[in-house]
């Protein structure tokens, strides 16, 4: 097994397969050394686990729950750059994460719920897998799916 296949299975986790796209895209694209995403959503055999807005309150999605749907996100997004690169041994280091977090109008904790992706990439990769990152709000993602994750990885 592979040196990040191995430290993903030591952390619980199996890289899912690349989840086919919604629409007219790719899931990952490579220019030079740097592999760029599409945004993933927390796809889990086939199906978004829960939609809505996060949030605090009844009826919205739990802000712990989204963190971890931005985790589920990013073992995506790593299928998608193993797909075009082959072996994920071969990422130099996590460069940038660009989430969206789905939320109500007073939500102001997107950056908490992103750090699920954040957190993963910190544990799989090192120091390697500290990165740049944006977490932003907004008022509506695809499928009312309550988180989308992209990231940006070069690879030698």
């Amino acid at each position: 097994m592979a040196r990040i296949t191995d430290r993903l299975a030591e952390l619980g986790f199996t890289l899912p397969e690349v989840v086919p796209p919604l629409a007219a895209y790719t899931p990952a694209v490579v220019t030079g050394n740097l592999v760029y995403t599409s945004g993933q959503l927390p796809m889990t055999d086939g199906a978004l686990p829960e939609t809505g807005k996060v949030g605090n309150g009844d009826g919205l999605v739990d802000p712990e729950r989204a963190k971890q749907y931005a985790q589920t996100c990013a073992l995506n997004a790593l299928a998608a750059v193993a797909s075009v690169i082959g072996d994920l041994d071969r990422v130099v280091r996590v460069v940038k994460v660009v989430g969206f977090v789905s939320s109500s109008p007073e939500f102001t904790g997107a950056p908490g719920v992103v750090n699920g992706a954040s957190e993963l990439l910190g544990a799989v990769f090192g120091d390697a897998g500290v990165h740049a990152r944006s977490a932003v709000g907004v008022a509506v993602l695809p499928l009312d799916s309550p988180v989308e994750v992209e990231i940006v990885v070069e690879f030698a």
